[in-house]
């Protein structure tokens, strides 16, 4: 799997009895794509994964497989336990995905040696591309530049990276040492233009889910060092951007998705949708936003009146 440019961290869209609407599903991933994004990573934190059952997890992988042939498809690996994480690796390479998106246990946080033995397991489950998932600040799990280096020695399905631990110094510590080696993605909206900068050539995006071609946008100018251009973009899309960022991000992103045309805010427990001053206040944040695009911004294609 090529672990580089614009791969959305999908959103999994929920009808009103809160079932998975695996027919959105198609229709949202494909829209994505056609937006300029590479590939897709399902089941990950705002794709609610903690909240799905096993069966809906494949599911939602086998739609996607389907939905988009030839498109790359990573399933993100989390559960509770080992045995479950390394069932679902084997599942995803059954239905057809091209690589795994590799978390630390839910809840379970502690010593270098679990939490590798955890993710060798999964790793070596199947023969699928690996990225592994750095998130110390949800997940309590840190990673680090050493940890990267002895896994990356000891399987050769590792392959990337998923950089969210806001640092962007880690980005520019992880290629000293293990220089072209691994692929290194950004997995934090609002430090892409200072990850590719040091270095990184992918992102794990959320906002995208709103917005693809604006996000496709930001990340070309911002690969090719077109310094004036990516920031006039990036100034504007910042505030949206942090919305990726924020312990309330799954129920943000997806009320993004709702007023851009592109989703419903629908949210399952323990979410709940905003409400009160809350929703208004990222309601006017988000029409703010909508409605002052910079005149060299590019519009994504409208989804829901296609």
């Amino acid at each position: 799997m090529n672990w580089q440019g614009v791969i959305p961290a999908i959103t999994t869209p929920f009808r009103p009895d809160l079932e998975v609407d695996y027919s959105f599903l198609t229709r949202h991933a494909q829209w994505l794509i056609e937006n300029g994004c590479v590939g897709i990573v399902a089941l990950g934190s705002l794709g609610e994964g903690a909240t799905l059952s096993f069966f809906e997890k494949v599911r939602i992988l086998e739609t996607l497989v389907k939905a988009l042939p030839g498109v790359p498809i990573a399933a993100g690996i989390s559960s509770l336990s080992t045995q479950e994480a390394v069932e679902l690796a084997r599942e995803a390479e059954r239905v057809g995905c091209q690589g795994l998106m590799v978390l630390p246990p839910y809840v379970y946080s502690t010593d270098w040696r679990e939490m590798k033995a955890h993710v060798a397991a999964i790793m070596n489950a199947t023969d699928l591309s690996c990225m592994l998932y750095n998130n110390p600040i949800a997940y309590r799990t840190d990673f680090l530049v050493e940890h990267i280096e002895e896994l990356l020695n000891e399987h050769p399905n590792l392959h990337a990276v998923k950089e969210s631990s806001a640092d962007v110094r880690r980005v520019t510590s992880i290629r000293a040492v293990c220089g072209d080696r691994i692929q290194i993605l950004v997995g934090v909206d609002d430090a892409i233009v200072e990850g590719i900068a040091a270095g990184a050539r992918g992102w794990i995006a959320g906002t995208v889910n709103a917005l693809p071609r604006e996000s496709v946008q930001l990340f070309e100018l911002a690969l090719a060092g077109k310094h004036g251009k990516a920031f006039e973009i990036y100034s504007w899309f910042l505030p949206l951007l942090k919305l990726d960022v924020v312990p309330k991000f799954v129920q943000l992103i997806k009320l993004a998705q709702q007023e851009a045309g592109a989703g419903s805010e629908r949210v399952r427990g323990p979410r709940l949708v905003l409400e009160g001053a809350e929703r208004e206040a990222a309601l006017h944040l988000i029409h703010r936003d909508l409605s002052n695009r910079p005149a060299a911004v590019q519009h994504s294609t409208p989804l829901l009146e296609k």
